[in-house]
């Protein structure tokens, strides 16, 4: 890919939406890890998290098409970022979506460092993803969604931002005691998602059950 870097500027907003790492923590250890840009994005990209994320898998699962473009929500440090990029190809972009001016920051460098220019950053509001209507194939959420602060806000969004036949990719723990991932009063049981879902006008049309300790649901909009 030859590429340039395309870099949205909006205001800083405080770090509520992130990714998971490969770790069990409670609250008081997640909140210190965010206070910790470096430790936090080396512990997303904590080759250990592959074992259960599986990401190749995910990718394949994903049966994406060249020229897509998707909004990878709550991108962290990017650690889905750049295989949904690779698969997209040069015609296709995937926007980099995240409150943190820090992991933005990173995933700009790794931007640089790659030549991806298919990858746009968006440093966006807890609350809107603040893309433009009709603009994404897919949403992609990878262990993200439990902390969108205003959910029902967001799924509306969502339904205006979709082109015609687009989707939305929920992962996210499972809410059960497992040995990595969120607090359990943090998670969303799988079932409760697809009434969350059903309930906004979306619904469910495919599921994977490869993942070990995550739900791997797909929606559109009715």
């Amino acid at each position: 890919m030859k590429l340039f870097l395309i870099l949205i500027p909006l205001l800083a907003l405080p770090s509520t939406v992130h990714a998971q790492d490969a770790v069990k923590r409670d609250d008081h250890q997640m909140h210190r890890l965010h206070g910790d840009p470096k430790a936090y994005i080396g512990a997303l990209e904590d080759p250990k998290r592959d074992a259960y994320q599986k990401p190749h898998e995910v990718i394949h699962a994903l049966n994406l098409k060249s020229g897509e473009v998707i909004a990878d929500i709550g991108a962290g440090s990017g650690y889905f970022t750049f295989h949904l990029a690779r698969h997209v190809g040069d015609k296709g972009k995937v926007y980099a979506v995240d409150v943190s001016p820090d992991m933005i920051l990173h995933i700009n460098r790794r931007i640089r460092e790659l030549k991806a220019s298919n990858v746009i950053t968006l440093l966006a509001d807890p609350d809107d993803p603040l893309l433009p209507d009709r603009s994404v194939n897919r949403f992609f959420f990878s262990d993200s969604w439990h902390h969108i602060e205003n959910q029902s806000k967001y799924l509306s969004l969502m339904k205006r931002m979709l082109k015609p036949g687009g989707e939305i990719v929920m992962i996210d723990f499972h809410k059960k005691e497992l040995p990595v991932g969120p607090p359990m009063q943090m998670k969303i049981a799988r079932e409760d998602l697809i009434k969350q879902l059903d309930g906004n006008g979306y619904r469910l049309t495919k599921e994977h059950t490869f993942l070990p300790y995550q739900y791997f649901l797909v929606f559109a909009p009715r």
